[in-house]
């Protein structure tokens, strides 16, 4: 999480944190939530063995569905699920065929 860059839209140095992370319920740590203090919103829910109450934004929760069922609908792609292509280029070419592949199966 220190280490990854987010490019923006508009000139300017990229941003060095996300403004929020989303996660499951595994990722429900004290380490994870101690994100708070240096600016990153967590929305992940409490486990329930979690002794004070979280409030989360469900808007934002609910979108990490979405991502999620996006990921599982890859790896039904054999090539991607277990890493065929050894280069970084090919793996993403491979990636960006199968996504496109999704999107005309959605208009279709």
């Amino acid at each position: 999480m220190d280490i990854g860059k987010i490019k923006r839209v508009s000139r300017g140095r990229p941003r060095l944190r996300p403004a929020h992370v989303a996660g499951d319920k595994a990722y429900d740590s004290n380490q994870i939530r101690g994100l708070c203090k240096r600016g990153v919103v967590p929305v992940i829910p409490a486990r329930t063995n979690r002794t004070q109450k979280i409030v989360i934004d469900l808007q934002r929760y609910r979108g990490r569905n979405v991502i999620e069922r996006c990921f599982n609908q890859l790896k039904n792609w054999r090539r991607l699920a277990t890493r065929y292509e050894k280069h970084g280029v090919n793996y993403i070419s491979v990636l960006l065929i199968v996504s496109s592949m999704h999107l005309l199966k959605l208009l279709i």
